[in-house]
């Protein structure tokens, strides 16, 4: 991955629904290069996936958890990218400690907990986690 293509990520991350055109405004080439560029990231499993972000203010009706992730080896840049795709993973943080990674986990209910740490648990390069369900905040 070069410079270009970790510019691009970063115009991603920021909007995920900008044009093809404004990309290639934005990074300076051309429409065919971003096109390129993106369908490397994706056939190569770099993008995952694209999802919607809420305002952390906004009231939903939903479950939150935080699992410890322990990484296996020098896999540490798959599974993150592989977790960024995970609709379940409203938030990611690399720590130190026992656990390589904290992902913060929105769920509508059990039921779809109970899935998301399912597939948390299948991807390749993950030793092991540990899940809290967040029960209450006080400040």
């Amino acid at each position: 991955m070069d410079t270009l293509d970790q510019q691009l990520l970063a115009q991603l991350r920021t909007d995920a629904r900008a044009s093809v055109a404004t990309l290639a405004h934005r990074l300076g080439v051309s429409r065919g290069t971003v096109n390129n560029r993106i369908r490397k990231l994706e056939d190569s499993g770099t993008i995952v996936g694209y999802t919607v972000r809420l305002r952390p203010d906004i009231e939903t009706p939903e479950i939150s958890a935080w699992t410890s992730i322990a990484v296996e080896g020098n896999q540490t840049r798959q599974v993150i990218a592989t977790l960024l795709g995970e609709p379940g993973v409203a938030t990611l943080h690399d720590t130190n400690g026992r656990w390589d990674l904290l992902a913060e986990l929105r769920c509508a209910n059990l039921g779809d907990l109970a899935a998301v740490l399912e597939r948390i648990r299948l991807i390749k390069g993950i030793g092991a986690t540990e899940t809290s369900i967040h029960l209450q905040s006080y400040k």
